[in-house]
């Protein structure tokens, strides 16, 4: 148990410093002090160490068994990688307001693209990956590990979004928000925006295709395992 509690402790520092470092009550004054790319560099910094330790920590855990997965949760990732790489390539791809030092764009369509289905495209694209990867591992380093990313994701759209309207004020936002959504697909199905798959554009699609093929194929060279492994 030891391996695991180093696992959770730095998935614990790893996780609570994204969301302290985000905090209006933190951030504020530090970046006054030292300015928005001097503290964007070392939280950068300070993450990544942070996440090489979680990394290292949960390839030493012990296995330790919670639940015996079923054969239909093995398909899981195989399924909800096909959004996720799609979201995390247009994500990288696409300008984003909620991006670190980005703002909205100017007319009458500040959030195109990608955005139109979600305003957080690569949360909810790390959001899918870590959650489907559970079901199909059950045992506690995998939860820690997975749900950290999972919490992480997830509640980094909460933080990503409370941030930004602190920044940009209240009639900004709602230029920005009105067009979009945080859970996928919300603002299209209220009919607050319209989905334009030629903004998200073909290259995207086929980089996003292509990404899932080399994850499948490089599976077992990334985690040991292929792709679907009962």
């Amino acid at each position: 148990m030891g391996g695991l509690g180093e696992l959770i402790l730095a998935a614990l520092l790893f996780v609570g410093g994204h969301f302290v470092a985000s905090a209006g009550s933190v951030r504020g004054p530090l970046v006054a002090k030292m300015g928005e790319r001097a503290f964007s560099g070392l939280y950068s910094l300070l993450a990544a160490v942070l996440l090489i330790w979680m990394i290292w920590s949960y390839g030493r855990t012990p296995v330790v068994p919670l639940w015996t997965p079923a054969l239909w949760m093995y398909w899981l990732p195989a399924i909800f990688m096909v959004p996720a790489t799609l979201l995390a390539v247009a994500a990288v791809s696409q300008d984003n307001p909620t991006a670190v030092m980005q703002h909205v764009r100017a007319g009458d369509r500040p959030a195109p693209g990608i955005l139109a289905i979600t305003r957080h495209p690569l949360m909810w694209g790390i959001g899918l990956w870590a959650l489907a990867h559970i079901p199909p591992n059950g045992t506690a380093a995998n939860l820690v590990f997975f749900g950290s990313f999972a919490l992480l994701a997830f509640g980094g759209t909460l933080a990503i979004d409370a941030k930004k309207r602190r920044q940009w004020g209240a009639a900004e936002w709602e230029r920005f928000s009105r067009q979009t959504s945080n859970l996928p697909f919300a603002a299209i199905v209220a009919g607050r925006a319209r989905l334009r798959v030629g903004e998200i554009g073909g290259l995207r699609i086929l980089g996003a295709a292509t990404l899932y093929v080399l994850l499948v194929f490089g599976h077992p060279w990334i985690a040991g395992v292929p792709a679907v492994a009962p």
